[in-house]
């Protein structure tokens, strides 16, 4: 995988529950700050999940690749960060997890795909709306 400039971070902390038996936080938890992280670049960036459902627009997520470094725990907080390239119908969203002092916690790569009317389409129009970062 290229590495990119991020085109969005977000500054998160981990939450008590989010903890596992081990004390550090549930692999399926960075899956959550990531979804998280995609929904408020799509907002900033003007791309509204209402507004495409409106239009008959579903953006799903196809496939998730995850590489996991290191542990975040109670009380750390961290940095989500993304940048974003397109290939054919495919928006992929490269994505890590950073603790403040910019140890990688977590890598992933989270392929999107749109359907209009359930059907796959190439996405060209959402392919406007993230002009910019593509």
């Amino acid at each position: 995988m290229k590495s990119k400039e991020y085109c969005y971070k977000i500054a998160m902390e981990v939450r008590d529950y989010e903890l596992d038996t081990e004390a550090i936080v549930n692999n399926a938890n960075y899956l959550h700050y990531m979804e998280h992280t995609r929904h408020k670049f799509c907002a900033q960036s003007g791309v509204s999940f209402m507004d495409l459902q409106a239009r008959g627009i579903m953006a799903v997520v196809r496939k998730v690749e995850v590489e996991y470094i290191e542990s975040l725990r109670s009380g750390d907080t961290f940095v989500s960060a993304l940048w974003l390239e397109r290939k054919g119908p495919r928006f992929i969203f490269h994505q890590d997890i950073l603790k403040t002092d910019d140890t990688l916690v977590t890598r992933a790569c989270v392929t999107c795909v749109m359907l209009r009317d359930g059907k796959l389409t190439r996405g060209d129009e959402v392919a406007e709306l993230f002009a910019r970062y593509l």
